[in-house]
């Protein structure tokens, strides 16, 4: 591999990372996802962030653990304390229509 073809394949693979952060940040921050989901989620990031990457582990711990930390703390979980806090109304009686 020439010198320019390892420049676009890195390119091609630092622009494959960024969507992969981009994305699964953009899942959490919908607040949909179970603090559990969003761990899972983060972890398969994780896993295909180091496969175009290898032995970037300290990189990725220091770009995007963070991040995602941060907005797993943030944002999953929200359902789970709305449904809690939530008022269920009973339905009437037929008696009562």
């Amino acid at each position: 591999m020439t010198r320019a073809e390892a420049i676009r394949d890195e390119e091609r693979r630092a622009r494959h990372v960024r969507l992969i952060a981009n994305v699964t940040s953009s899942i959490i921050t919908q607040g949909s996802l179970t603090r559990a989901e969003a761990e899972a989620l983060v972890a398969v990031a994780r896993s295909k962030i180091l496969d175009l990457f290898p032995g970037s582990d300290e990189t990725y711990e220091l770009l995007y653990a963070r991040r995602f930390r941060r907005l797993i703390d943030e944002y999953a979980g929200r359902a789970e304390a709305a449904a809690s806090s939530a008022v269920i109304l009973p339905f009437p009686h037929r008696s009562d229509l």
